[in-house]
């Protein structure tokens, strides 16, 4: 440049002037001269730089006009180091001028659109496309210092997004960079005006395809925008359905927690101070319908969302996602049960909002974080978290570290728990089995498949996996393949048994990430990872988790046991295989431990109830006591069926909950059998004087009964104890204890009663509100209503603010007046089908003497003598019961005949009276008109070629009048 500056000044440059370079370098000094001018002129103040838009020219970045008279140039403020000052921003959102429409090339190699060679580039600072007459901040640097120092407008008038404005569609899809309310901006640092960054604007995208074509279809997200790309090592997701503003809350507190610790590594290779940049946060909604409107609220709050700028349809094509994206930099926290924001509380977070517009389920929320949003940024890990899980302060680090310590790891999982808060909620037995049955999985099951190598499960609650390792081969084929399945298998699409298996789909995708074919990808558990979650705490909610748990699980382990061999095409070492095939050993024989565990509990209580009968024991009590509850057992297991195939737990619920009380009672029955058996035993061993070990091996029955109780219980206090987490052991313990019965005589009778119900428990799709449409105009744009002044985005942003600001509403768990009386009549029935059931079960015990009853009288005599007068009973039953059937059925018979009887009389009468003398008046008539037809010498006709006579002359006409002389009278019979 300080050549080309000499040749012109040294003279003789006329003909240089005219030089392309030479007039655009000369275009670039004056522009220069003229802001440093206006600069020194107006000498705008801090205060006078307030973000407005009410004064500003509307266009959506920067026009092709302005990118000419305002190249590029390095700003001196801009620094390696990121700072959020934001005169020392180096990420100023700065538009580099390109050509708006991207050649097809441009999308096989990289996401950058193309663009005219600068001259000067400075690979971090962010290039945006270029949007044509479309709302948002001018980047006219006049036109702003003109606005910075008229008169602050009056935001009095709120013209309610009714500005249309034209918009250029970016390679046919509209994407809108819209301006964050000012109110937000000014809690914020960003970069000084005219200037824009990711702190300024919020950047909106209507999808218009499916997610596997959100690549093709040349949609991009903002970290692909800048000169120098972000890599994105942690790409981390949070589902979500309906959950409330606290639940959101909850999870996104976590994750901000967390990536302020990768920020605070500043000795870490990857992480630092600038750890932020690499980490983006997804947050996909299960249907816009469905989003609750407070959570929505706080996603305003946090300017990932604004109102009133999504669209139905985009050109003629449906919008399938509405996507925002922002980098957040306020924080959240939670009082009572409220949440309150905190600007400026932490470093910058990248943020993916992706509005679903149908209620898809799960499954295809994880298809737009894989395959739509995945494909652009090309992740290294991604974690996988539903909305109300907390992690912990550094948990996801502790999940992406031990990626980086393996390389052969696919994926991890941490320690999922129960939310207890602080202790609390142990008060609810049911609350306390869950958090005990979570500690020992975590202490003993998942350890143990981590050491193998291959976890049955990782929760999608929280769980983490390799971008790459989730891939699909060149055919297709793979781990998302067979995961995305699962999105249309219902209906006639797929058979029950797959429908039910895609209830666990987490199950499968660990299964054929560890099986992929010429891999060799492990699962590892990370025992320093935890995540907090909320448990069921009502017996219904509760019934339904583990319905749609138990099924999937049960159904996936046959898959995957089934197709084991698959294991054998991978690349895993001969050692590794091995491991393998015990590791599913031992998981067959899990399950049929599963499969056979109401037919062995009832065993086991069989077998203690009836050894507390013996002499030794309680004797005749005894005896009596296991008759009793061995016949409450069986009926209280026959209910279970009844209401499983034809109840709702929410409408059986004081049912299901006498069933609990029930079998907590049959546990503290049990317990105390086998503690009095074994007390028994030993005294009975001891009461010699001669005991010794050899005796307790001898004693078959208590030795199996000593053997079991330790390597049930003593090994989980000890495992407790080894990992250094035993206080399970003493607040859930007992409870655990006692609802294991509910747990095998509930929960499963419940679970495979209802495998022909493969929903996920949520309700159908509600329509939204329709938004308007974005129609393509001749010229190439499309009309768009948008908010045009500060008063207009703070007042949408207050109206959002307030949506959250007050206490939520207390949840009311009501049915409808449909539901109630359809669960009515269900009960209803049940109960009439349980009687039913009961009193013919009860007879034919009586009579036998089964189900216990010969345990209290042992005497044989008298059963016979029950059998002998029952047959007699039934014998002469039947015959008494036949013979009235046979009375009854001559007395009909003999009335019948009377009947009969009568009405012959009648008619015999009748033709006695009538049909005699007509018979006496036609063969007068007939013999009258023989005679005169022989006086007349009438000869006989001439016969027809049959040989008869004529019919009329055999029965003349008179004869057919004469038929109707006969009126009968008959009885009303």
């Amino acid at each position: 440049m300080a050549v080309i500056v000499v040749v012109i000044v040294g003279g003789g440059g006329d003909k240089l002037r005219n030089q392309p370079l030479v007039r655009w370098f000369l275009a670039v000094q004056r522009h220069q001269q003229s802001r440093a001018t206006i600069r020194s002129e107006f000498k705008i103040s801090r205060r006078h730089r307030r973000y407005s838009v009410e004064n500003i020219d509307n266009s959506y970045g920067h026009n092709e006009a302005y990118e000419i008279a305002h190249p590029y140039r390095h700003s001196p403020f801009m620094r390696t180091e990121y700072s959020i000052s934001p005169e020392a921003h180096h990420d100023a959102y700065y538009t580099q001028p390109y050509q708006p429409t991207a050649s097809p090339s441009d999308y096989e190699g990289s996401h950058i659109p193309s663009q005219t060679p600068q001259p000067y580039q400075d690979d971090e600072v962010p290039i945006l496309q270029q949007r044509h007459d479309s709302y948002g901040p001018n980047s006219g640097l006049t036109a702003f210092e003109e606005a910075a120092i008229a008169p602050t407008p009056s935001p009095a008038p709120i013209r309610r997004w009714k500005t249309v404005k034209e918009v250029q569609l970016f390679n046919g899809n509209l994407v809108l960079d819209c301006p964050i309310p000012p109110k937000l901006l000014s809690q914020v640092n960003h970069a000084a005006p005219p200037e824009r960054d990711e702190f300024t604007h919020m950047r909106y995208s209507a999808a218009t395809c499916d997610p596997a074509d959100f690549y093709n279809e040349r949609f991009t997200l903002r970290q692909r925008l800048f000169t120098k790309p972000r890599h994105t090592e942690l790409f981390i997701v949070v589902t979500m359905y309906n959950e409330d503003d606290f639940l959101f809350a909850r999870t996104m507190i976590g994750v901000f927690k967390n990536i302020e610790y990768m920020c605070s590594r500043t000795n870490s290779k990857t992480w630092g101070k600038e750890a932020w940049k690499k980490i983006v946060v997804c947050v996909v909604s299960d249907g816009r319908a469905k989003i609750n409107p407070r959570t929505r609220a706080v996603l305003a709050g946090l300017g990932v969302y604004q109102d009133g700028i999504a669209k139905q349809q985009v050109n003629g094509k449906d919008v399938t996602a509405h996507i925002y994206e922002y980098t957040t930099q306020i924080g959240m926290e939670l009082k009572g049960n409220q949440v309150h924001l905190k600007p400026r509380s932490g470093v910058p977070v990248q943020m993916i909002f992706c509005l679903k517009e149908k209620n898809q389920k799960k499954i295809n929320s994880h298809r737009w974080f894989f395959q739509a949003f995945g494909r652009v940024l090309d992740p290294n890990i991604c974690v996988l978290l539903d909305a109300g899980t907390k992690p912990g302060r550094d948990s996801i680090y502790h999940l992406w570290r031990a990626f980086d310590l393996q390389p052969m790891c696919g994926g991890a999982c941490g320690e999922i728990k129960a939310m207890l808060s602080h202790g609390k909620k142990l008060i609810n037995p049911l609350i306390a089995a869950q958090n005990f049955e979570y500690k020992m999985s975590n202490i003993l099951d998942k350890p143990l498949e981590s050491s193998f190598g291959f976890i049955s499960v990782l929760p999608g609650a929280f769980s983490a996996y390799r971008y790459v390792a989730l891939q699909n081969d060149k055919n297709g084929q793979g781990p998302l393949e067979k995961y995305f399945a699962g999105e249309k298998m219902h209906g006639a699409n797929a058979g029950i048994f797959t429908a039910n298996m895609y209830l666990a789909e987490d199950r499968i995708l660990c299964f054929e990430l560890v099986a992929k074919r010429n891999c060799q990808w492990i699962l590892q558990y990370v025992k320093s990872s935890t995540g907090e979650t909320d448990v069921p705490d009502r017996m219904a909610e509760f019934i339904l988790q583990r319905r749609r748990w138990l099924n999937g699980s049960f159904f996936a382990a046959v898959y995957s046991i089934a197709h084991f061999y698959q294991v054998f095409r991978s690349n895993h070492s001969a050692t590794r295989k091995f491991m393998f095939m015990i590791e599913f050993i031992y998981q067959t024989i899990n399950m049929l431990f599963a499969w056979f565990a109401i037919g062995n509990f009832f065993l086991v209580f069989h077998i203690l109830t009836k050894s507390l009968g013996a002499a030794s024991l309680l004797g005749n009590a005894g005896r009596i006591l296991g008759v009793v509850f061995e016949w409450l057992y069986l009926a209280t297991l026959l209910t279970s069926f009844i209401l499983a195939m034809g109840n709702r737990p929410q409408g059986s619920n004081k049912f299901y909950m006498t069933m609990v009380y029930f079998w907590i009672g049959i546990m503290i029955y049990l317990t105390f059998a086998a503690i009095f058996i074994t007390v028994k035993s030993i005294q009975a061993e001891t009461m010699d004087g001669k005991f010794s070990l050899s005796s307790i091996f001898s004693n078959h029955q208590f030795f199996s009964m000593i053997v079991s109780l330790m390597s049930t219980y003593v090994l989980w206090i000890v495992a407790s104890l080894l990992f250094f987490d035993p206080w399970h052991m003493l607040t859930c313990f007992l409870q655990y204890i006692l609802l294991t019965p509910t747990y095998i005589n509930v929960l499963n009778i419940y679970a495979f009663c209802n495998t022909h119900d493969i929903t996920w428990g949520t309700k159908g799709d509600d329509k939204a509100e329709k938004l308007p449409s974005a129609n393509l105009k001749p010229s190439g744009k499309v009309d768009v209503a948008i908010p045009q002044d500060d008063g207009d985005l703070n007042a949408q942003y207050e109206a959002e603010l307030a949506k959250f600001a007050s206490k939520p509403p207390k949840e009311v768990r009501a049915f409808s007046d449909e539901e109630k009386q359809e669960d009515y009549y269900r009960g209803f029935r049940s109960a009439v089908v349980l009687v039913w059931i009961f009193c013919n079960f009860a007879l034919a015990a009586v009579v036998l003497s089964a189900v216990g009853l010969e345990r209290i009288n042992p005497d044989n005599t008298s059963g016979e003598q029950r059998s002998t007068i029952y047959m007699a009973v039934v014998l002469w039953s039947v015959a008494g019961l036949s013979l009235f059937r046979f009375v009854g059925a001559m007395w009909f018979l003999i009335t019948r005949l009377r009947g009969l009887f009568l009405f012959w009389t009648n008619y015999s009468s009748v033709v006695c009276e009538k049909a005699v003398p007509s018979l006496f008046s036609f063969l007068g008539l007939y013999y009258a008109f023989i005679s005169q037809a022989r006086k007349r010498k009438l000869h006989t006709p001439t016969p027809t070629p049959s040989g008869h006579p004529p019919y009329n002359l055999l029965f003349p006409p008179f004869f057919h009048i004469s038929t109707s002389c006969l009126p009968l009278k008959t009885s009303p019979r």
